[in-house]
């Protein structure tokens, strides 16, 4: 059967409506109507959020393991309907949100799993020392604890496994941090429909109603009063710079300041070094260009900045990733804004007597093609909107003179959420020399593969510096992603009956 949305606000337990609606753009399919959230709906939310920590923050982890498992459970009873009202307003195909659902599924599984080992909690004992002269030590207990109610922000680009029950949630459920979201308005009947499975899981459970709460809105008003609500004390966004940073600084400018985790996407640039370059140059060309098209190029680690030696390797590698690229047919964007966007990008390279254009091509509405430029070393350290990303299948060819230009453009971006180098035996003195400058720009580096797929693994790490992400000292994927939800609380002279329970079981 398939699912219509009732286009409501989830607000600690019950559906409610708002003060208007905004009607869906879906790829196909028919359009819905959803209230617009308002500031009162998002002060039901934030105090039923924060009366909910009273008895959640105190949950056991058993508890609140078996909570993420029956999210999973509920999330996969409704999988049919997700795939049809997702691929409705995305234009993703079944299969990838197939894979979606299954990855959104997993990461909850996994921080149930997490959490019951126990070893996030890095609980340190410094035991008494009575004797100690001249003075005796207390013992002291550390252990982390929730912070408190979180706001998450749906990503556009992952209706699933970033948005409403994605990896920003599942972290903060099971750091025992109840969750309010604010829902994406390019997928909102997905978001929905998982809001719909996480209320399912809170009565088969037991949890406080407070626990979870969905606000849909297409504008501002409501995400804005979100982050200012002083029951919120930590937020987690995934999505574009521009408004990212317009969030972190609401979260800066509040009385009480709070984290901001931001992930705000870079262009993840790829070094070819000259040995690999020789040995593999059509196959690393046809390679790249299957990384820059997946999806659309609407992943925020589409490796767009490729940078190669010149000379007769280089053209090789080039005529290689031309012929893929033009080999590639249209593709439908997730929104007309992301689009037009893509199309204002393109419209920057173009316009610049620097950048070559090696494959141009004409969009037409959410349907676009592949776009390929070419620029100097020299040149693009001279344009700095030319390593500024663009959400979609461009790519960037910069040719430089040697190993030595390499480095210094290295040391040259901006913070990335990842950093690839191609490599023979041969380059490896070259990849040394390069590995320092990119450690430092980058969360992730990786070798001789591409980007775009992030394992949900205990060592992977999808942040990195400024403007990737605001938190350096953080990520959004993988287990070490609850730390963000999480505060050290130090115990001195604590009588046993007095200590939190994580420290007994």
């Amino acid at each position: 059967m398939a699912f219509t949305p009732n286009g409501k606000h989830l607000v600690a337990g019950q559906w409610l409506d708002g003060n208007g609606t905004f009607t869906s753009s879906p790829a196909h399919g028919p359009a819905h109507d959803f209230a617009v959230g308002t500031v009162e709906l998002v002060n039901k939310a934030a105090e039923a959020a924060e009366e909910a920590f009273l008895s959640y923050g105190y949950s056991s982890r058993a508890e609140r393991a078996a909570f993420l498992e029956a999210i999973a459970d509920e999330i996969e009873a409704r999988a049919a309907a997700i795939t049809q009202i997702g691929t409705e307003e995305t234009g993703l195909p079944a299969a990838r949100l197939e894979g979606e659902r299954g990855r959104t599924t997993g990461q909850l599984r996994l921080f149930a799993a997490h959490i019951l080992a126990g070893d996030y909690l890095d609980r340190r004992v410094d035991k008494a020392l009575p004797e100690r002269k001249p003075l005796p030590r207390p013992e002291i207990r550390l252990v982390q604890r929730p912070v408190g109610p979180v706001a998450v922000f749906g990503a556009s680009n992952f209706p699933l496994a970033f948005s409403t029950a994605g990896g920003d949630t599942a972290s903060a459920l099971a750091a025992g941090c109840p969750v309010v979201v604010k829902g994406h308005p390019a997928h909102p009947g997905t978001g929905e429909i998982v809001a719909e499975a996480i209320r399912a899981a809170i009565e088969k459970t037991g949890m406080p109603a407070g626990t979870f709460s969905l606000i849909q809105s297409d504008g501002r008003a409501a995400g804005e009063a979100l982050v200012r609500h002083p029951a919120i004390k930590a937020v987690g966004f995934t999505g574009s710079l521009a408004a990212g940073r317009a969030l972190f600084d609401l979260c800066a400018a509040r009385p009480e300041p709070i984290p901001f985790f931001g992930e705000l996407g870079s262009v993840n640039p790829v070094f070819l070094l000259p040995q690999a370059l020789a040995a593999r140059a059509d196959e690393i060309g046809k390679g790249w260009a299957g990384s820059l098209t997946m999806g659309c190029g609407q992943f925020c680690t589409n490796p767009g900045v490729i940078i190669v030696t010149d000379g007769e390797d280089a053209d090789r590698f080039v005529a290689a990733a031309r012929e893929a690229l033009a080999a590639v047919g249209p593709q439908t964007m997730l929104t007309d804004g992301i689009a037009d966007a893509y199309q204002d990008g393109q419209a920057r390279f173009e316009s610049r007597n620097t950048v070559k254009p090696l494959l141009t091509t004409a969009s037409t509405g959410r349907t676009v093609l592949p776009n390929l430029f070419e620029i100097s070393g020299e040149q693009f350290l001279a344009d700095h909107a030319l390593s500024e990303e663009v959400f979609g299948p461009l790519g960037l060819v910069v040719r430089v003179s040697s190993v030595d230009e390499m480095e210094k453009l290295a040391r040259n971006f901006e913070g990335q959420l990842t950093a690839t180098i191609h490599m023979d035996d041969g380059d490896l003195a070259d990849a040394k020399r390069l590995r320092p400058a990119l450690e430092r720009k980058a969360g992730r580096v990786l070798v001789n593969g591409f980007p775009t797929g992030v394992e949900v693994v205990d060592s992977m790490v999808h942040g990195g510096p400024y403007p990737a992400s605001t938190n350096f000292g953080a990520t959004s994927v993988g287990t070490m992603a609850i730390r963000r939800f999480l505060r050290p609380v130090s115990y001195q002279n604590m009588p046993e009956g007095l200590l939190p329970e994580d420290f007994i079981n």
